[in-house]
């Protein structure tokens, strides 16, 4: 037995040679996630080759902040970035030096970019690193430079020669598919990135694909491009130096919020965006001199902040989330800045508008009131959704969450959203339980549409589902990062997604809006021979199996999720996994879509589905 252990377990060395210092590029290919954030396949608005295109964005916005170039020129044609602004230019006798030596750059002395993105000398090398082809050219008074780079080796670099073009620099990279397997960057994702560049730098001019892009408005405009429901008041719009903010409220739930740094969108907030809310509760609590709830004040509201920060510090790489506690070395806290400001001019715009202000009153009091009559219910089936929690199954557990002990985010946690005891079994059994959780529905859920809030306590299904979410005081609390509705693909399966969504959009819209909540899609079919098994999600792919395969393969119709063994399951809920996103538009007025669909229309949705349905025999 002792020599068994022994052979089992061997001391490593550890010595000399065991110490590696690994060159910039290298580090960034092999450790892409510490600049980039995840990589992804373009599927998602976050994956990596969104924050390359964004990295060689923000210089160009640098020079427009500079006062510098009023339009900027973004193509992407076959997975090929181009980007052509007409800024300053690079000094030419730095261009290999910005894009291919660390910690190179002009933002770290504030004279030259004062409040700019990128202080860390890292975006376009790591852009550089991560294609497989990147190519910069400077032009300057007549003059220019052009670098050309394979894997941020310079491959060709030419002489500094003259030309007739305009100042500005150009940067053209084909992200690496050694990398970004299969990648596809979708037009909706970039087309919301520009925007948000264009309502940040009023007078900004953004041509992307011939498509141009631009605001007069800035933040009211984008508070108008996201709304899905009508403001209940026109929209206030304040601006002052360094900060500009706008705020309304509509009849949903939730609080919905923008937040932006430099110009950069920090999707997970931060200092800025604590310090506005804590400010906005304050100050209107203040104006009407009642003692508010800050949650009644606050719901509905839906807002955006920008300021502008002397050496910003975030905390990582992406620029997600804000930590700076100063507006600059010599500055005051960020709190303090947006607090007075607050303080002084949404004060005054109250106290100038009084049909705004008796609009926003009379939103407080009907959330008070609503708040009061649910008060009741509330803690009965808070204590009811925790010994549930504790003592059922409907909630199988993740050890990791979203947020975990230290306060980092842990993109990968998820909730698998089932019905019925088989489907929870099969994805229980096959799932990742450190980072993947199930919650099991008992039938189908109650249709919420046109249901106060109060539902969401009284009913058990509701009630213990946004205590496993931890949602009910906002999103802050949120515990996973997907929302993930799994349900069979059948008639049954569809209407439950349906009631979910519904659910969703009803009472916790926000969720949706910041992109939490997925479809899971399994595989309908399952095609195999001797040698080969192929899963098959749509009826394309089964014929396109079934050829490959030769003659007589096995062919296994999936009829539900329960259906699928656990050990099959893994296959469709590890790194390979479908997910579709679900999302909201500007055009997807949720009042009248939910009403037209989830309504007593009776009569309108049947003609509705019967017209779809011939349009559909036509197609066939």
């Amino acid at each position: 037995m002792d020599e068994l252990n022994s052979s089992l377990i061997q001391p490593t060395e550890y010595n000399e040679d065991d110490i590696k210092t690994l060159d910039w590029m290298e580090h960034i290919r092999r450790r892409p996630g510490m600049y980039i954030g995840k990589l992804g396949d373009g599927t998602h608005s976050d994956d990596g080759i969104y924050v390359l295109l964004k990295e060689v964005l923000d210089n160009s916005i640098d020079e427009y902040m500079m006062g510098y170039g009023k339009t900027i020129e973004v193509t992407v044609e076959e997975g090929a970035v181009t980007v052509r602004d007409h800024g300053r230019g690079v000094p030419l006798g730095k261009v290999v030096d910005v894009s291919s030596k660390m910690n190179t750059g002009a933002k770290y002395d504030s004279k030259a970019f004062k409040k700019s993105v990128g202080l860390n000398g890292v975006g376009i090398k790591a852009v550089n690193a991560l294609s497989s082809y990147f190519l910069i050219e400077s032009v300057r008074d007549g003059k220019s430079k052009k670098v050309e780079y394979s894997r941020a080796l310079i491959t060709k670099e030419s002489k500094i020669k003259p030309t007739d073009d305009l100042n500005g620099t150009l940067i053209y990279f084909i992200p690496d598919k050694q990398i970004f397997r299969e990648y596809q960057y979708k037009d909706e994702y970039i087309e919301s990135l520009l925007k948000n560049y264009v309502f940040l730098n009023s007078g900004l001019t953004i041509i992307y694909n011939g498509k141009k892009f631009y605001s007069r408005n800035g933040l009211a405009d984008l508070l108008n491009e996201n709304m899905t429901t009508e403001p209940l008041y026109p929209i206030i719009h304040l601006k002052g130096e360094d900060i500009e903010l706008v705020i309304t409220h509509s009849n949903q739930y939730g609080e919905e919020y923008y937040s932006f740094v430099n110009g950069q969108y920090t999707t997970q907030g931060g200092t800025h965006l604590s310090a506005f809310k804590e400010t906005i509760g304050r100050v209107i609590k203040e104006y009407y001199n009642k003692n508010f709830e800050y949650s009644d004040i606050r719901a509905g509201i839906v807002a955006a902040i920008s300021i502008k920060v002397e050496e910003p510090v975030f905390e990582s790489q992406t620029k997600t989330k804000l930590g700076s506690k100063d507006m600059g070395p010599q500055g005051p806290t960020v709190s303090k800045f947006i607090g007075d400001f607050i303080k002084k001019e949404l004060d005054n715009f109250l106290h100038k508008n009084t049909d705004t202000s008796e609009a926003l009153l009379k939103k407080i009091l009907e959330s008070e009131k609503e708040r009061k009559a649910i008060a009741g219910v509330t803690k009965l089936a808070r204590e009811r959704a925790k010994k549930a929690n504790l003592h059922n199954k409907k909630l199988r557990d993740c050890r990791i969450h979203l947020n975990d002990a230290k306060g980092d985010l842990k993109e990968e946690t998820c909730i698998f959203i089932t019905e019925g005891d088989s489907a929870s079994g099969s994805i229980t059994k096959s799932r990742d339980p450190n980072l993947q959780a199930v919650f099991s529905l008992r039938g189908k859920p109650l249709n919420s549409y046109g249901l106060t809030k109060k539902i969401v306590y009284e009913n058990e299904e509701f009630n213990l589902l946004q205590a496993a979410l931890n949602i009910e005081d906002g999103l802050d609390g949120l515990r996973y990062n997907k929302v993930i509705i799994a349900t069979d693909a059948d008639v049954d399966g569809m209407h439950i997604r349906l009631l979910l969504i519904t659910f969703f959009l009803q009472f916790f819209p926000d969720l949706i809006k910041r992109n939490h909540v997925y479809i899971l899609q399994t595989p309908l079919f399952r095609v195999r021979n001797k040698q080969k098994t192929w899963y098959c999600y749509s009826e394309e792919e089964r014929l396109a199996a079934m050829e490959a395969a030769g003659k007589n393969p096995e062919i296994t119709r999936f009829k539900g999720l329960g259906e699928i063994s656990p050990d099959e399951f893994k296959n469709f809920i590890g790194k390979d996994i479908r997910l579709d996103q679900v999302t909201m538009k500007k055009e997807d007025l949720v009042k009248d879509m939910l009403e037209f669909y989830m309504g007593k229309n009776t009569m309108d949705r049947q003609n509705f589905i019967i017209e779809n349905l011939v349009v559909e025999e036509e197609i066939i």
